[in-house]
């Protein structure tokens, strides 16, 4: 899909079909575009966990409670380890945030790019998440997404409603 039309028109999708697994090979493009992300002085401090087989399923799913997104085939979780990030010298910003972030954008927008559904939540139980994947202490998760095709509701190709860019935009 071109770019913009990509960028305007890619929404969260809340309704998945769960009897329409997305194939491998689709995936593997998604996690491709997450590897070639920048990030701060090229450290690249992440991990991407596909969660696929129903055991990880399940214990991942108990950390968000919409039932949506107990439907998608595949959960993605982007996570990082803070002592792998770039840390700003003059006073100690640590990028892992950043970096995880831009990872998981590119991911999102990949998989809008080949039809797949997603949708970005930050909104999970982080003590329940950490359990259920064994994260050590500097291990990281901002954010996780369901991965699959939307389900009959979804509805393409309506703008998103967003502010004007004279509202957004000061030239200096």
């Amino acid at each position: 899909m071109e770019f913009y039309k990509l960028i305007k028109f890619r929404k969260s999708i809340r309704n998945y079909d769960p009897d329409k697994p997305v194939p491998e090979e689709v995936l593997h493009r998604i996690l491709e575009a997450g590897r070639l992300a920048p990030s701060a002085a090229n450290r690249q401090p992440w991990k991407f966990l596909l969660i696929s087989s129903a055991e990880m399923l399940d214990k991942v799913r108990m950390c968000y409670k919409g039932e949506w997104f107990r439907k998608a085939p595949n959960i993605l979780i982007v996570k990082g380890n803070r002592d792998d990030a770039w840390v700003r010298r003059y006073d100690g910003y640590n990028s892992i945030e950043t970096d995880l972030t831009i990872a998981m954008d590119h991911l999102i927008l990949a998989a809008a790019n080949e039809g797949v559904g997603s949708c970005w939540i930050a909104a999970f139980d982080p003590v329940k998440l950490r359990e259920s994947l064994d994260l050590k202490e500097n291990e990281e998760v901002f954010a996780i997404t369901p991965l699959g095709y939307p389900g009959d509701s979804y509805q393409p190709g309506q703008a998103k409603d967003r502010k004007g860019i004279s509202e957004i935009v000061e030239y200096l």
